[in-house]
């Protein structure tokens, strides 16, 4: 057993048991809500670049298994936690949270008080934070932190570099990985859809010489202005084939669109986030990790309607263009952890595609 420090940005300093990895690690501080599903947060591949609490008081209870990863190289920088079980108990269980930390050199920090911790930055925002040996001195930690910028490339780090294919007999779609979730394949999969997964920065021409029946822009770490190549291609790409974006893709639509988004003082992340649904009154219990919301107001001047708002705090959730097949959800249609409640837009986005082509055989027979 060793010991290590998290040092927040602003000098608050919480001493615990090292497991994992007995590396050091500088991110953003962040807070996540979940019971369960932390095998899937941790391969996450939107914490790139952050260090995760977690608020749920015990983490590692039940293992790691080979089937939960959302991603083979996580890129989170650090965990948080109460407690990590060092003996899980689970009939999946292949390795305990902590070796599988030290495999994949991923700090873990444990015994801090989450509470505290979460509430901290719940009034003042995420931050930068250091989790390093208990022989550091703070004040050199908090200098070196203020002077050090975070991370703006997160994408690059995380987007497949090569395009790849997931053959199926259906739809073609073409995925763009800005950090996509595994369980975004599944979902396709699932439904027998031929998936090409291609890099952040391919061109909408590029795209296009793939001939998609649809296109889908994946979930992503960062602030969506940090990849302005990507805005550009969802603008050009928008109106030839529907488009279905989540998260960062969700964002990106909005920015394409003309739309403005903004920094979270602390962001969604957990699986019990509710969101309702205003064209149906309905709401569902929806899974997010997003530090970025879409401007509301910024909406007006767009060809955009607002279809779904968060319960907790208004934020905008879900889009749909006013012309274009074009919609959007801030949150994880494709959980991975948390509820499948909203699964079905896939299977929406499919129909979108069917109706499309409907629309186009029958306009060619005028």
């Amino acid at each position: 057993m060793y010991m290590k420090q998290l040092v927040l940005e602003d000098g608050t300093v919480f001493v615990g048991k090292g497991f994992g990895s007995d590396s050091e690690s500088f991110g953003e501080i962040v807070f996540n809500t979940g019971m369960t599903g932390y095998q899937e947060v941790i391969s996450d591949p939107s914490y790139c670049g952050q260090i995760v609490t977690f608020t749920y008081p015990m983490v590692g209870n039940y293992g790691i298994n080979r089937d939960d990863f959302e991603t083979v190289n996580p890129a989170i920088l650090g965990v948080v936690v109460k407690e990590h079980c060092e003996h899980p108990s689970n009939f999946r269980s292949e390795e305990t949270l902590d070796e599988f930390l030290q495999a994949k050199r991923i700090p873990g920090i444990s015994g801090v008080d989450t509470r505290k911790l979460t509430k901290i930055i719940r009034k003042h925002g995420t931050m930068k934070a250091m989790i390093t040996s208990v022989d550091r001195p703070v004040e050199q930690l908090v200098s070196i932190m203020k002077e050090t910028p975070l991370a703006t490339d997160q994408v690059k780090q995380v987007s497949t570099v090569k395009p790849y294919v997931v053959p199926g007999r259906g739809y073609r779609i073409v995925l763009i990985d800005f950090g996509m979730k595994h369980g975004i394949l599944r979902e396709f999969t699932k439904r027998s859809c031929h998936v090409t997964v291609v890099p952040y920065h391919t061109t909408a021409e590029e795209i296009e010489r793939l001939r998609p029946d649809g296109i889908m822009l994946s979930n992503g770490p960062g602030d969506p202005k940090d990849v302005p190549e990507a805005i550009q291609t969802v603008r050009q790409l928008m109106g030839r084939v529907p488009v279905f974006g989540i998260c960062l893709g969700h964002q990106l639509i909005a920015l394409a669109s003309g739309a403005d988004t903004v920094k979270m003082k602390f962001g969604h992340r957990g699986g019990n986030q509710p969101v309702k649904d205003i064209r149906t009154n309905k709401t569902a219990i929806t899974s997010q990790n997003h530090g970025y919301a879409v401007d509301e107001e910024s909406l007006q001047s767009t060809s955009l309607s607002l279809t779904q708002i968060s319960l907790n705090d208004g934020t905008v959730e879900g889009l749909e263009h006013k012309t274009q097949n074009v919609f959007s959800a801030q949150y994880h249609p494709e959980s991975s952890p948390g509820p499948d409640d909203t699964a079905a837009l896939f299977d929406e986005f499919l129909t979108r595609i069917a109706q499309s082509q409907k629309e186009t055989k029958e306009a060619l027979h005028v």
